[in-house]
């Protein structure tokens, strides 16, 4: 009887991986929909503000005389507003699609970041247990312990403003909700057969860390990191709209909802209305995403 070595068992293994998540994205269509809105979202959002009619950083590229205009009016140069311009005189359009691009790179960069450090330190404590397990759970515990929004302006109050901080503080809000999670979706592969033969086998510990049981413990993760995408974009907006967040300079949504809110009495709906919209656009996709994810993965 010939035995297959790891080795030759690995590219295996990678094969009926990818077939596994090809059939999957087959048999659930709603799932390939969110997965291409959210990815149209990402596109516009990144891409388009660069063909936007204006630049909302540069101050020369807007007049004062134009502000408060109604959507549909024209400049003194012949330009047309079509969701009118803001109190700076600024282009809605314009600052809405820049204001998109900021909050999807806060979103998916703090995302990213906060997954990975999480996932790191959940598998830590899974792996080796005993005090290392408790001190690092315990600072989990720590800091899940307080709302988001109170971690985050605490720390935005040291850091000041500006789009590094926010992702920083968005960062330090998250990672403990993906170490818990993988924690506990290593614990439940620590106690499969497959862990005990890599053990038997002598493969250090890293080496079944991240070889074996992470991509194992990943799909409650992935779920988790849609909707921590949405959560991040809120988190943000808020904080710009408090005025702790993005600095004023940067034609963030929540600034631009903050903008208007003034104006909201006197008529000008336009300043917060359209930039609320494209914000919660901007969140409904990747909660959808994680719906119909969780929905997949759902062995029931």
């Amino acid at each position: 009887m010939t035995v297959s070595s790891p080795k030759t068992r690995q590219p295996v293994e990678k094969t009926a991986g990818r077939r596994r998540a090809l059939a999957l994205l087959k048999s659930r269509p709603s799932l390939i929909g969110s997965l291409i809105t959210f990815a149209a979202v990402i596109l516009i959002g990144l891409v388009l503000p660069s063909l936007a009619p204006q630049n909302p950083y540069d101050m020369t590229s807007y007049s004062v005389m134009d502000n408060l205009l109604p959507p549909g009016s024209q400049s003194f140069d012949g330009t047309t507003f079509w969701l009118g311009t803001d109190p700076q005189g600024r282009d809605m359009v314009s600052a809405i699609l820049y204001g998109m691009r900021i909050s999807l790179i806060v979103g998916l960069l703090s995302t990213a970041a906060a997954m990975i450090i999480g996932v790191c330190v959940g598998l830590t404590a899974a792996v080796f247990g005993g005090l290392v397990e408790t001190l690092l759970m315990r600072l989990v515990d720590f800091i899940l312990g307080f709302p988001s929004i109170l971690v985050a302006l605490v720390l935005l109050t040291v850091l000041g403003r500006g789009v590094d901080k926010v992702i920083l503080a968005i960062i330090m809000v998250q990672w403990a909700h993906y170490a818990r999670i993988m924690r506990s979706s290593a614990l439940t592969e620590l106690r499969k057969e497959y862990v005990e033969a890599a053990r038997n086998l002598g493969y250090s510990k890293l080496r079944i860390m991240f070889r074996h049981i992470m991509p194992n413990s990943l799909s409650a993760v992935l779920v988790v990191c849609t909707i921590q995408v949405a959560s991040a974009i809120t988190l943000e907006a808020t904080l710009s709209f408090l005025g702790v967040g993005v600095p004023v300079t940067h034609p963030s949504l929540g600034l631009l909802v903050a903008s208007g809110f003034d104006y909201l009495l006197s008529g000008e709906y336009w300043i917060s209305f359209y930039p609320g919209i494209a914000l919660v656009f901007l969140v409904f996709t990747p909660n959808l995403v994680g719906d119909r994810l969780r929905r997949s993965l759902d062995p029931k």
